[in-house]
């Protein structure tokens, strides 16, 4: 056997330097299903570290959509879609997803990663310039990677910036500006309306990735496009099944021919397996309930408001969030992990965000909320984090009174 890779990798040691400390936050290992409480070695924590935001992971009409399904169509389509892995259900649930987006059509694939590295590089070319917010998803950049266009980054949701790049970029076949829908670890909603104005004076497509929007702002949460009534402004709508929807997949929303020429030329749709069937069930059961009844999404705002309120009152730094995504900046890589299982330890799970996802000056406690969370349930562990700040002397996550 070859020692290239071992001599290559074998210095990567900083992982292991967390472990020594036993404060390494990552691969934890649930022993449960994923409500608002999960069983980590034998104990019980809150959960406040999951993309669950309606709380329907663990419903029961999702739950026995899943089992039917694998009764009928088996575990797996065992193929792509463009070959042998087309169920009716995959054709259902993209004509439910294109009504419930106000699109002509909708495209499925089998993550949401996959959405973005499918769809930025299908629909552009060499002579073709993206344009990216710079705390755009980690997919929607790889997804601009692939593509033979020139990439451009704007500073995070400045729209001075945007529209220097968007002039200096002219003489652009097609100019592409892609944007998270509410952005994934900062928690803030993008500023849709300003883009669509710059769209329309520099004939830009705008795209907006709206996996975390999904569910949670929006007519029955259908996404950033419907929050601002720019349904019909935003060219392409992509999100995933992953959060709100209680499954495993993703899609794409657009015009009827642009699904079309998508469908024979995605590359990571026409050379991937099919979601499959019982993820297909799960998303479908978990649209039903989103439809029928807004009460999860009004009870997951009223959450969102009073957590937001409650972290300000104790003087922490949460950005500029909107949303069930709730940043706690502690600005230190060590402390960061050091904090996040401390908190463990005391029945809190919350995710850690370090470099290099973000920058080192901007590293912080993901919190994040579900509909099916109480109040009591969040004062507990808001109560927890205040307190455990304040014992491991944390002052970059308090601002000075």
């Amino acid at each position: 056997m070859s020692s290239i890779l071992k001599d290559k990798f074998s210095s990567y040691r900083e992982p292991q330097y967390f472990q020594s400390k036993d404060i390494y936050p990552f691969f934890r290992e649930i022993e449960s299903e994923q409500g608002t409480e999960v069983i980590v070695k034998g104990k019980k924590a809150l959960m406040f570290g999951s993309n669950s935001y309606l709380g329907l992971t663990t419903h029961p009409k999702i739950k026995e959509a899943a089992i039917n399904a694998i009764k009928k169509y088996g575990s797996s389509v065992a193929g792509s879609r463009f070959l042998n892995g087309t169920t009716d259900l995959h054709i259902e649930l993209e004509h439910r997803l294109a009504k419930f987006l106000k699109r002509e059509a909708v495209l499925l694939f089998s993550t949401g990663f996959q959405v973005n590295i499918g769809t930025i590089p299908t629909i552009t070319g060499k002579d073709d310039v993206i344009f990216l917010d710079r705390l755009n998803h980690a997919s929607i950049i790889e997804g601009a990677r692939l593509s033979q266009a020139r990439s451009v980054m704007y500073r995070h949701n400045d729209m001075e910036s945007l529209e220097h790049k968007l002039k200096l970029s002219a003489d652009a076949k097609m100019k592409l500006i892609v944007v998270d829908g509410i952005f994934s670890m900062e928690g803030d909603i993008v500023k849709l309306p300003e883009i669509v104005q710059l769209a329309k004076k520099y004939n830009a497509v705008v795209m907006t990735d709206c996996a975390h929007a999904i569910g949670v702002i929006g007519d029955h949460g259908s996404g950033t496009p419907s929050h601002f009534g720019l349904d019909k402004e935003v060219d392409l709508i992509g999100g995933t099944f992953s959060k709100s929807l209680a499954s495993l997949g993703g899609f794409i929303g657009a015009d009827a021919d642009t699904i079309n020429f998508m469908k024979h030329h995605s590359r990571s749709l026409i050379f991937s397996a099919a979601l499959t069937p019982a993820s297909a069930a799960s998303a479908l059961a978990a649209l039903d309930i989103i439809e029928s009844d807004d009460s999860l999404r009004l009870n997951l705002l009223a959450n969102t408001d009073h957590a937001i309120a409650r972290f300000k009152d104790l003087g922490f730094d949460t950005g500029a969030t909107e949303s069930p995504i709730i940043p706690l900046y502690i600005r230190d890589n060590p402390k960061t992990y050091q904090l996040t299982m401390t908190l463990l330890e005391k029945g809190i799970f919350v995710n850690p965000v370090v470099a290099p996802a973000v920058s080192p000056e901007d590293t912080l406690i993901r919190f994040s909320l579900m509909a099916s969370h109480t109040k009591d349930q969040i004062d507990k562990a808001i109560d927890i984090i205040y307190q455990t700040v304040k014992e491991l002397n944390i002052s970059l996550a308090i601002k000075a009174a």
